[in-house]
């Protein structure tokens, strides 16, 4: 992947050596013994013989594998068969008194019941009855200072057998600090664990508390080190020792690089395998394809995988970029790892690879509630890419809702909801194949070496068994079809239905403020034009243009404009799908929905920041009635009233003073077609 102006090499010659994180840049989008990892309490049944050989994988020095220490379980397994699907993650790796202790308890069926802290002295220091997800469905539970000696992570199910009521898991709290760890050879990171069903359920359950917030909020961060550095949030903070998540971490993904941040982030703290693929981006009518896989191991076979090759080694660890000269730190190890070498890799592309393709990072999975869970992984067919990170069941009358984060070129990541207008669905062999993801997982071999399993392995594995082709057969309204069923089984009110798509729409637009806010701060900085590329380049470039112009996020908001406009015609198509009232007939129906929307349209407000650093309000009928202007909006070279559509010679364009150089305003006038008919142009 191309590398942005944030990602030269010069960027790393202030790195402080001393540091345990290195400085993570952005580039363009287009728990065994109390002091260790996972406890993994899964029936037997469910491990096939290699992945139970593959389960515990040798560690350093400073960590240990759990034993299943549920007494009752352990005794009475067959009747407690679902309260053993369970996953206890507790936090530091090895905690001691100088450190907060924080417990997750996931679980893969919805069980009821409360979560315990138990102390030493044997007092509840926490405790939880507040159930997340589903699924996975979790707990969690949080010590500020916990004492020294033993505690217990109790969960007491509500209406469980007498036998299995209560699950406990043993933690050992040491008084002073461990020693901390350090790097392993031939590895960039040492490895404690494997993929499992417990562990992606427990990936599931840190994704989803890291971007928690309620449902009626939009939260938006400036960068997604303002999210890893919240401890209310980051379960995994400092998990290490290292207090790697207090120095100098700067993390600034943009939409490719997001998804293999999260899941290197969390493999490194959980001691996981992890890789990347290096692939073509597509062009020429053919889809995005990976040629070479590298992992964070080096194995005795190592080579670079080719077309057609069924699995993919890893590639020498001696032949990716190295860090200075000075040995580095295990975290800064990991910061550089993630910053020269991830984030200038992967990109667009390696999530729109062919849906039947073995040789990828991603594999598709079915549509349903319990495959669609946090962590997946959405790619749309004109390059953007967004994080599952949480499902809200349909209830009272409310629809349900999946929730994903994005990250922009700017750095911005923002959580936003399902809904046409924010993942855009087409198929077309060229653009590869959209929909919903997960990550390959990846497993050590008895010799040592990582490989990812093949799409046929994943089919047959009992810990995953969800790849499918189902998505690549669907059409574009079948597959919007099919999410709203997934999402809402029983037929919605239409006018609640038409509702939460206008908050959808106000969501979208509220988080353009602020990418055109980052626009107009870029014009203050003195830094001069930015440069505007050639034809379909300019939805995914390098520097300036890629970080604050908005081609790419407006052309998505053009089309979320269409869809709120147009949803009283679709409630009319589709009266089957809606709980529409007996006493009136769809015409009826169609007209009380128009009157509302323009009501809606009307009343909710928004503003921005006019060049002159005063406010200006507009209302979302504003933006709907812009929509024209708006089709030539997005150059960061222009003032921020133009970019708002703002009518010319109004007052509310009186305080523009800057307008994109002419040769680039003939650029967008050739191009405005693509905006005015909803399209994004094929790679050449």
């Amino acid at each position: 992947m191309s590398i942005s102006g944030f990602g030269r090499k010069s960027d790393f010659a202030g790195l402080r050596l001393a540091m345990d994180f290195a400085i993570i840049q952005p580039k363009p989008c287009n728990m065994a013994a109390a002091r260790g990892g996972v406890a993994q309490l899964i029936p037997a049944r469910r491990f096939s013989a290699a992945a139970t050989a593959l389960l515990l994988i040798a560690s350093a020095s400073f960590v240990f594998l759990f034993s299943v220490v549920d007494s009752q379980a352990q005794t009475r397994s067959g009747s407690c068969e679902d309260a053993a699907e369970l996953a206890v993650l507790p936090s530091p790796v090895a905690p001691w008194t100088g450190a907060p202790l924080r417990v997750i308890v996931a679980a893969e069926k919805p069980l009821e019941g409360e979560l315990s802290l138990v102390g030493p002295d044997g007092n509840v220091a926490a405790k939880s009855r507040e159930r997340h997800g589903g699924p996975p469905y979790f707990w969690f539970a949080e010590v500020a200072s916990p004492a020294a000696g033993k505690w217990h992570a109790r969960l007491v199910r509500d209406r469980a057998p007498a036998d299995c009521g209560t699950i406990t898991r043993d933690i050992s709290v040491s008084d002073r600090e461990p020693a901390r760890p350090h790097a392993a050879e031939g590895t960039l990171w040492p490895l404690r664990d494997s993929w499992s069903r417990a562990t992606e359920n427990l990936y599931s359950a840190w994704i989803e508390k890291l971007f928690d917030a309620p449902l009626d909020a939009a939260p938006s961060w400036p960068a997604l080190h303002e999210v890893l550095r919240d401890k209310s949030r980051n379960a995994l903070f400092n998990h290490l020792g290292l207090r790697e998540d207090e120095i100098g971490l700067v993390v600034r993904p943009d939409c490719a690089d997001l998804p293999y941040f999260l899941r290197a982030y969390f493999a490194f703290k959980m001691g996981l395998p992890y890789g990347y693929s290096i692939c073509s981006r597509g062009g020429g009518g053919q889809a995005p394809k990976c040629y070479t896989w590298r992992s964070i191991q080096s194995p005795e076979d190592a080579r670079a995988s080719a077309p057609g090759q069924r699995i993919a080694s890893a590639t020498p660890l001696d032949t990716l970029p190295q860090p200075a000269a000075k040995p580095l730190g295990l975290a800064a190890s990991f910061g550089h790892y993630l910053n020269a070498t991830v984030a200038n890799a992967v990109h667009s592309g390696s999530g729109r690879t062919r849906a039947s393709d073995d040789n990828t990072d991603y594999y598709p999975v079915p549509l349903s509630q319990d495959t669609l869970r946090p962590g997946t992984v959405y790619a749309d067919p004109y390059g953007h890419l967004l994080v599952l990170v949480r499902r809200v069941s349909q209830s009272d009358g409310a629809a349900g809702v999946f929730l994903a984060v994005d990250g922009q070129p700017d750095g911005t990541v923002a959580r936003k909801r399902f809904w046409r207008g924010n993942f855009l669905f087409a198929q077309d062999p060229a653009l590869g194949s959209p929909g919903f993801k997960r990550f390959r997982p990846i497993m050590r071999e008895p010799s040592g070496a990582l490989r990812r399993l093949t799409n046929n392995e994943i089919a047959k594995n009992p810990q995953y068994a969800d790849f499918s082709l189902d998505q690549a057969r669907l059409g574009v309204e079948a597959f919007y079809d099919r999410m709203d069923d997934v999402m809402s089984p029983a037929p919605l009110d239409p006018l609640r239905a038409m509702t939460e798509a206008i908050t959808s729409l106000e969501e979208q637009v509220k988080t353009r403020v602020t990418s055109v806010e980052n626009g107009r701060k870029f014009q203050s900085s003195g830094r001069g034009d930015a440069a505007m590329p050639e034809g379909a380049s300019i939805f995914e470039t390098t520097g300036a243009w890629e970080d604050f112009a908005t081609p790419s996020r407006d052309l998505r908001l053009l089309i979320a404009m269409d869809v709120v406009r147009g949803f009283p015609d679709r409630v009319s198509r589709r009266p089957e799908r809606y709980a529409m009232p007996k006493d009136k007939s769809a015409a009826d129906v169609k007209a009380e929905l128009e009157k509302v929307l323009a009501s809606e349209l009307a009343a909710r407000k928004f503003s921005y920041t006019r060049s002159d650093g005063s406010a200006w309000t507009l209302a979302l009928k504003d933006v709907i009635d812009r929509a024209g202007a708006l089709e030539m909006a997005y150059n960061v070279n222009d003032c921020v009233e133009q970019r708002w559509g703002a009518p010319e010679k109004s007052q509310e364009a009186a305080t523009c003073k800057r307008q994109a150089p002419q040769a680039q305003r003939a650029k967008m006038t050739a191009y405005r077609a693509w905006f005015h008919e909803r399209r994004r142009p094929p790679r050449v």
